[in-house]
């Protein structure tokens, strides 16, 4: 009895309803409450950036407020030091061997639907990958890419 009072019947097709073209002022204004929005974001930041500057406090900065906060130590030498090229290496193999498990996962999720069908295919497809990726590990291991120290 309530599933009937909650159910809704489905809407019949009118066989006399027929689409017409809308005008191309119609369309434009749909994006006017979108430009309305924008309007007011830039409005309501440009609005908070100027009271900021006339309600804030004026007063003198000193040296010591200037410089840079480093967990209450003070900071001594050059704030831009110079990494090493292995850093990035590191971080560009992380990020090729990371890359890898997106590649893994879809096919991991559909392995069985797919193995119905064509096992030999999906399964060479997916040794070849691990292969290429494996000579790839081989080729960073002898270089010593993975080595930070040297």
């Amino acid at each position: 009895m309530l599933w009937s009072i909650l159910s809704f019947p489905l809407a019949k097709p009118n066989p006399h309803f027929t689409l017409r073209p809308m005008d191309q002022p119609d369309q434009l204004m749909q994006y006017l409450p979108v430009l309305m929005l924008g309007a007011l974001a830039v409005l309501f930041s440009a609005g908070m950036l100027i009271g900021s500057v006339i309600l804030g406090q004026k007063g003198k900065r000193t040296p010591i407020k200037d410089t840079a906060y480093e967990c209450g130590m003070l900071p001594i030498g050059p704030g831009n030091t110079r990494m090493s090229v292995k850093f990035y290496l590191v971080a560009m193999l992380f990020i090729l061997f990371d890359i890898e498990v997106v590649f893994l996962y879809p096919w991991a999720v559909v392995y069985r639907d797919m193995l119905k069908e064509n096992a030999a295919l999906i399964l060479g497809s997916m040794l070849s990958f691990m292969g290429i990726l494996f000579v790839g590990y081989i080729y960073a291991v002898k270089k010593n890419a993975f080595d930070w120290k040297s």
